[in-house]
């Protein structure tokens, strides 16, 4: 299938490692010039050699930080000076860690101003060129809605989910549509290094919750990611899809 994304201009968030990584390079293979954001200046550098061997448009790399509340703003002034728009939107930059329940203010406003703040502020900084073209998508890759823990940034990626249903509503009319894909266990930093660090971690979780039998890999979300960036996804908006192998409604 012609995704008709080629030649489209992507900004991802979080595209050094994992899902972020590879959404990348799906849309890069698709044929979109994409601009890869993310805080390490050497994966992304290891991004762009991979994206370039693979055949593809050698992706853009913007180091920041999307907890510095001026980062959005300087992101879309360095993507329209060069390219005069942004068409795709990925949202994938966002962390988590388990909180006490007495954690104070800081840890709090850290988890929201990555998790939301980052994620509002981004789309909001390239709606007007979205609007000015009557087309555009943004993604969020946000978390799933049953924590099975007490943490911060299932409550920031709960108000993305509202934010985003609540925008959807207001920019569909210019052609822009807004979504939020949720992964389960997906091969990544945080699953493999802190989460489930072990093979045999992963076979029990995997066999006990998901239906499906294993852990995907970030190609499982970015293959979906791509195709909800394209305009094959014209009647797609304000959702939340999971990619997870069943692990939602087996827990």
């Amino acid at each position: 299938m012609n995704l008709e994304i080629d030649g489209k201009i992507a900004v991802v968030t979080g595209a050094s490692t994992g899902i972020g990584r590879e959404i990348a390079k799906v849309l890069a293979g698709e044929g979109a010039q994409v601009i890869a954001v993310a805080r390490r200046t050497e994966l992304l550098e290891s991004l762009q050699a991979e994206v370039v061997k693979s055949g593809a448009k050698r992706p853009v790399a913007i180091s920041a930080d999307l907890y510095d509340r001026a980062t959005p703003d300087r992101i879309r002034d360095q993507v329209l000076q060069q390219f005069g728009r942004a068409d795709i939107l990925v949202n994938s930059a966002g962390g988590s860690r388990s909180l006490p329940i007495d954690a104070g203010d800081d840890a709090w406003d850290e988890a929201f101003a990555v998790n939301f703040t980052g994620v509002r502020k981004m789309s909001h900084a390239f709606l007007a060129s979205m609007q000015r073209h009557k087309w555009g998508r943004i993604l969020n890759i946000t978390g799933s809605m049953e924590p099975r823990m007490f943490n911060a940034a299932n409550a920031a990626k709960a108000g993305v989910h509202a934010w985003a249903k609540g925008l959807s509503r207001a920019i569909a009319k210019d052609g822009i549509t807004i979504n939020s894909l949720q992964p389960g266990r997906i091969h990544s930093e945080q699953i493999d290094q802190r989460v489930h660090p072990t093979p045999e971690d992963q076979e029990r979780f995997a066999k006990a919750n998901i239906p499906i039998g294993f852990f995907g890999d970030p190609e499982d979300m970015a293959f979906v990611a791509a195709f909800l960036c394209s305009p094959k996804a014209r009647y797609i908006t304000g959702q939340r899809l999971y990619v997870d192998g069943g692990l939602q409604y087996a827990i």
